[in-house]
């Protein structure tokens, strides 16, 4: 993980400025905070005094407790969103929350056990060359079931340009190359929108960094708190983790402690900029904008932060079917309503060629998936207001239930919806000229240099435009600078699969911090990471049958034995599929498993 700042890179002493009024912090609070601080920093002590082995055992009681708490966790995360725990889109809560834990444990149980051996942490993974002197690391599927369950999909982590396959292997492992070296308390700014992420983000912190951690959780989490205390009982009673509440001023104490050695944020920039260098409105804005001026952050320790951005949708033109068609706008309606449009890799702009014959079909069948999905609340603060600047900027967008449609044409000017991470159910269209390469390679400057932040990107292709291609469609793909790349698939397949890596596109700095620094997940723990690339199936289960008869030799794209994901808006099964996949995932039993994959055939 890149930090933004260095022990071996030392600023010099910014001038006495005065500060801006914060919120009072009760000195009984203070207490609290002060005393888990240095519960942790002998945790962390403890923690260094384990070996590889000993972790492996502990991370498998975790495991345990999270399976135990995953009812209780779903149904909560539900509640807390407006949502009745048998609403036709509950299963989100159970998938993005207790099921991509579970898996993300059991990928560190994995790579942990095999450095307890003697044995590299890529032992048994594919390593292959990338374009432009790069190497990826296949790291999906790597089990039989995945390969069973998840048929069709592949997952690739792409190491920055220089990094050989040799290197890459004998850099994996991260801090449990060196257990014994401590990484000190790590403070860690908990995600507000997916419940899993704060969890993700504690694992992170104590391994691939060796830091014990003190999580603040998000106010919007507030009622998970007692379900994450009993799902990580197992870390906290040694004092490898402390849960804390708070608002901003339980936050402005803890950034600032000097107990604590390094600051994780899963938010947003203004956020980030805030805690780096100060506010920007108010008494503090002078003193804020001189520190910038003058390279003086106010934070005194690294910093690393996933933040979001205004994710593309790249629709390449080809010859699809009226079911292929049906089938991707409810894809695309997915990627923008999932969770409400509340989340960082949720799909904001759709990349359209205004010369593709089909374009207007897609544009309807996009209306209607839309307008389809099921209802729920617009739960996330300030997304409301978001929602409503956006009908302002766009008064001819198209209102469709509790979500609006922008779809850019003639004069109307993209800059807001290009540069605004609404946050919310809003979704855009815009298009380019062209078709075949010049479309592709049009579509990824426009998304690299016309979109906000370099977070995820998805693109959508069939099978027989990409064969003709070639070579030109993995020079656009490595092209494109995202940090998380999916192909006929949705980012968020690689937020959920644990050997993957999330976070920004490298090369952003506190200055300029874009979509973030740094990565997280990431089970293999792989060192000097690029991006990673998800590739899907084109068509579900049977289309593909189909579609591989009825057009030219590998016209029906991979095989899959998947029908409509779960995770799809429009799967009227997907909570009862989600809910099953994640207890199989927590206990295991094919007979629950098998009544799992029924439930999904009749998506």
């Amino acid at each position: 993980m890149t930090s933004a700042t260095t022990p071996d890179a030392p600023t010099a002493p910014a001038p006495p400025t005065p500060k801006a009024a914060a919120p009072a912090l009760d000195e009984g609070v203070r207490e609290r905070l002060d005393v888990a601080i240095g519960h942790l920093q002998i945790g962390a002590r403890t923690w260094s005094a384990l070996t590889v082995g000993q972790r492996v055992t502990l991370l498998r009681a975790v495991r345990t407790s999270v399976a135990a708490a995953s009812e209780d966790w779903a149904q909560t995360a539900s509640a807390s969103k407006g949502l009745d725990a048998r609403h036709r889109l509950a299963g989100e809560e159970w998938l993005s929350g207790p099921y991509s834990v579970l898996g993300a444990l059991d990928a560190y149980i994995e790579t942990l056990s095999r450095l307890a051996a003697g044995r590299n942490a890529l032992d048994g993974i594919r390593l292959t060359r990338a374009p432009g002197g790069r190497t990826r690391v296949h790291a999906f599927p790597l089990t039989g079931i995945d390969r069973f369950l998840l048929s069709g999909y592949t997952g690739e982590v792409w190491m920055e340009p220089g990094v050989t396959p040799n290197a890459a292997r004998a850099a994996a492992g991260l801090g449990q190359r060196t257990p014994a070296d401590s990484g000190g308390v790590g403070l860690v700014l908990g995600a507000g929108n997916i419940t899993s992420i704060p969890v993700l983000d504690v694992m992170y912190e104590l391994l691939a960094h060796n830091r014990t951690a003190l999580l603040k959780v998000n106010p919007t989490q507030d009622a998970l708190v007692p379900v994450y205390k009993r799902a990580l009982a197992p870390l906290i009673e040694p004092g490898f983790l402390r849960i804390v509440r708070g608002g901003p001023e339980v936050g402005a104490h803890l950034t600032a402690h000097p107990g604590l050695a390094h600051v994780h944020i899963t938010g947003s920039a203004a956020t980030f900029d805030a805690i780096v260098w100060g506010p920007s409105k108010g008494a503090g804005a002078a003193a804020t904008a001189r520190r910038r001026r003058e390279n003086h952050p106010q934070l005194k320790k690294p910093i690393t932060a996933e933040l979001g951005g205004v994710s593309p949708i790249i629709i390449v033109p080809g010859r699809w079917t009226d079911a292929d068609i049906t089938y991707h706008a409810e894809h695309v309606a997915t990627m923008r309503l999932q969770n409400s449009g509340h989340n960082c890799i949720a799909g904001q702009v759709v990349i359209l060629s205004s010369d593709w014959d089909q374009a207007d079909a897609f544009r309807a069948a996009l209306r209607r998936a839309f307008a389809n999905a099921p209802e729920r609340p617009i739960w996330y603060p300030g997304s409301s207001s978001r929602m409503q600047g956006a009908a302002d900027e766009y008064p001819d967008a198209l209102v469709l239930g509790d979500r609006l449609l922008v779809e850019i044409e003639g004069d109307d000017d993209p800059a807001a919806l290009q540069t605004t991470e609404y946050f919310a159910p809003v979704l855009g269209v815009v298009t380019v000229p062209g078709t075949g390469q010049a479309f592709l390679d049009a579509a990824v400057a426009h998304a690299n240099e016309k979109l906000q932040g370099t977070l995820g990107a998805n693109l959508l292709i069939d099978p027989v435009t990409e064969k003709k291609l070639g070579a030109g469609f993995e020079r656009a793909i490595t092209a494109l600078r995202y940090g998380s790349i999916a192909i006929n698939g949705w980012t968020a397949f690689g937020f959920i699969t644990p050997t993957l890596t999330w976070g920004a596109y490298p090369g952003n700095t506190i200055d300029d911090v874009g979509s973030g620094i740094g990565v997280v997940h990431n089970a293999l723990l792989l060192d000097r990471v690029e991006r990673s690339v998800i590739r899907g199936p084109f068509r579900p289960f049977p289309r593909w049958i189909v579609g591989s008869l009825s057009l030219s030799k590998g016209g029906g794209g991979r095989v899959t034995i998947l029908p409509k994901p779960p995770w799809f808006v429009s799967a009227r099964t997907g909570a009862a599929v989600s809910e099953g996949l994640t207890r199989y995932r927590a206990n295991g039993g094919v007979l629950g498993l098998v009544k799992t994959l029924m439930k999904a055939l009749r998506a």
